[in-house]
């Protein structure tokens, strides 16, 4: 890369502090709903905040996690170049998975990376997003979704997007599978829950 090392320090703290928004936490704690990391799994993520019964504020959630990445992308993208646009989306990741503000203990990054994506290729971001969509409505478990989509994503980031695109995708993977790992022994052990897409019978 040859950006200024200026440049690659501001594209990185503004990625990272958007990314480090807790966007879950914050809106569960506005509806009165106490604090999401006593709720659930403890994650601040869009799943965990459904398990308070209240999908807008999952699905609000779930916007404002790909949104914050996919403006710290297309911020860099604007102001830098494309060079500056990969670091922040790369930030806004960390941001989000190791949040200062909350003792480096975030979500899973999984809304945050397809946001990024999408800011940074949107064709590789379309891909990883239907391919999440194929595997939820196959196999109905998000977890498995999730790394499928983001672990397929280096390579459609070579082919639609280039190299630089293509190491993005791979960091992303890379972190959203460490934050996986509980998910990825329970899949091992055929243990991982099942995505619910109807009203349950009474």
């Amino acid at each position: 890369m040859t950006l200024p090392v200026s440049t690659l320090v501001i594209s990185a703290l503004l990625g990272y502090l958007l990314g480090s928004i807790p966007f879950g936490l914050v809106l569960t704690r506005l509806a009165g709903l106490g604090d999401i990391r006593k709720i659930g799994s403890g994650n601040i993520g869009a799943t965990n905040v459904l398990r308070t019964g209240n999908k807008p504020l999952a699905a609000a959630t779930l916007i404002l996690d790909s949104g914050k990445g996919a403006i710290a992308t297309l911020l860099a993208l604007a102001f830098f170049g494309p060079e500056a646009a990969i670091i922040a989306g790369g930030a806004s990741m960390l941001g989000h998975t190791f949040p200062v503000w909350l003792g480096f203990k975030g979500g899973k990054g999984v809304a945050t990376a397809l946001g990024v994506l999408l800011a940074v290729s949107w064709p590789v971001g379309v891909i990883a997003c239907a391919t999440w969509l194929a595997m939820a409505f196959l196999f109905k478990i998000s977890s498995l979704s999730a790394l499928t989509a983001l672990g397929l994503s280096p390579i459609f980031g070579w082919f639609f997007g280039g190299p630089l695109v293509a190491g993005l995708c791979l960091f992303i993977a890379a972190l959203v599978y460490v934050r996986h790992a509980a998910n990825i022994r329970r899949l091992l052990k055929g243990e991982e829950p099942k995505i619910s897409f109807g009203k349950k019978k009474a």
